[in-house]
């Protein structure tokens, strides 16, 4: 996958300045890889390194309101609609307080979510695009897990936002993107909520995997503190390391067999159904709760001295419990809506983050 989207086309390719057009398969794998060694950076990279793409996703103005003079530049995002949207001549003006804006510091753009007024039955959720002089920054960020992500608190205050600046989640949820009328490619035929759902899935992944490799390595020269014996004989030291392997190979197993299908649909033209868009984001939250128990799993059987913080244990325990307190990453909630449409066929799923 892409991570910088040149200004007028971001399905260019290399020779033309702009991004691979990777499979997220790829991203989704990178991401992963880093999660081992450090799950706030990777969870870092997935959720602003996504961001990128769901740009090619907005009206090509916005895009050139971004990239116009810097392709590096970076956008954080805070979705959840819990400021105020009110629409006035040529657009929207926000104010308020939205929470969770992953490495926020680092950025020079910000998506919003919010509410846009209207008389619609459905409502118009929208990401709204704003540049940093029109948000400050609060420091909220002292946290017991993913505390490298500086997920800080950003503050509106009247800041006007231009029509051509949102995304109509309904547009996502309908594949009528604004940005596809220049990026053509498959790769903006994705179905936007479960890609989004699958980025902050992966890192659990990586965590677990990086949490068995320290559990390997710890094990196999431990001794038990009562008797000498060599730790690595233990027959429930081998389960527990076996069950945690089993546990992350089954949610790898369910990325690919996911997004294989998907990027199929999507090189052959044809529409990703709600069926399998819903099974997709219970797919997504079941990862998570595969790399957590993996990582509980050899957390619960490295001793006591798990708990110190010189011991990379505990970090990939705290972090991957944070991951999956994230709203997508709700089980309940994914499960009703596979729930519902395997029960309701050619219905409406209950929500449309899809």
């Amino acid at each position: 996958m892409s991570t910088r989207t040149p200004v007028s086309c971001a399905h260019c390719n290399r020779a033309d300045g702009g991004g691979f057009e990777l499979s997220p398969l790829t991203f989704f794998q990178a991401a992963a890889e880093v999660a081992a060694a450090c799950p706030s950076s990777a969870w870092f990279l997935s959720v602003v390194g996504i961001h990128n793409w769901q740009l090619g996703l907005f009206p090509e103005q916005a895009q050139k309101d971004v990239w116009g003079k810097d392709t590096s530049v970076l956008i954080s995002s805070s979705y959840a609609p819990t400021g105020k949207v009110e629409r006035v001549d040529g657009g929207f003006r926000l104010s308020g307080r939205w929470s969770f804006s992953s490495g926020c510091d680092h950025c020079q753009w910000v998506f919003l979510g919010g509410i846009a007024p209207g008389d619609g039955s459905i409502p118009d959720m929208r990401t709204f695009l704003l540049p940093r002089s029109d948000y400050q920054i609060i420091d909220t960020w002292h946290v017991a897990g993913l505390a490298g992500t500086g997920s800080k608190d950003i503050v509106v205050e009247g800041a006007f936002v231009p029509e051509h600046r949102t995304h109509r989640f309904v547009d996502a949820y309908t594949f009528q993107n604004p940005g596809q009328a220049v990026n053509t490619a498959p790769l903006f035929r994705l179905p936007f909520g479960c890609l989004f759902a699958f980025v902050i899935a992966v890192p659990a992944i990586g965590a677990a995997r990086g949490a068995l490799d320290s559990y390997r390595t710890y094990m196999q020269a431990k001794v038990a503190a009562y008797d000498g014996s060599k730790v690595a004989d233990d027959p429930f030291a081998q389960r527990r390391l076996s069950e945690a392997a089993l546990e992350i190979t089954a949610a790898e197993a369910e990325v690919q067999n996911t997004w294989k299908t998907m990027c199929a649909q999507a090189e052959a033209g044809e529409t990703i159904p709600l069926s399998a868009r819903a099974r997709a984001r219970w797919s997504a939250a079941n990862i998570v709760l595969r790399g957590v128990r993996a990582v509980d799993l050899l957390f619960e059987a490295s001793g006591g001295r798990a708990l110190y913080l010189d011991n990379p244990m505990q970090r990939y325990f705290r972090d991957v419990h944070a991951m999956r307190a994230h709203a997508l990453n709700n089980p309940d909630r994914a499960s009703q809506v596979f729930g519902y449409s395997e029960l309701h066929p050619g219905g409406t799923p209950p929500e449309y983050f899809l």
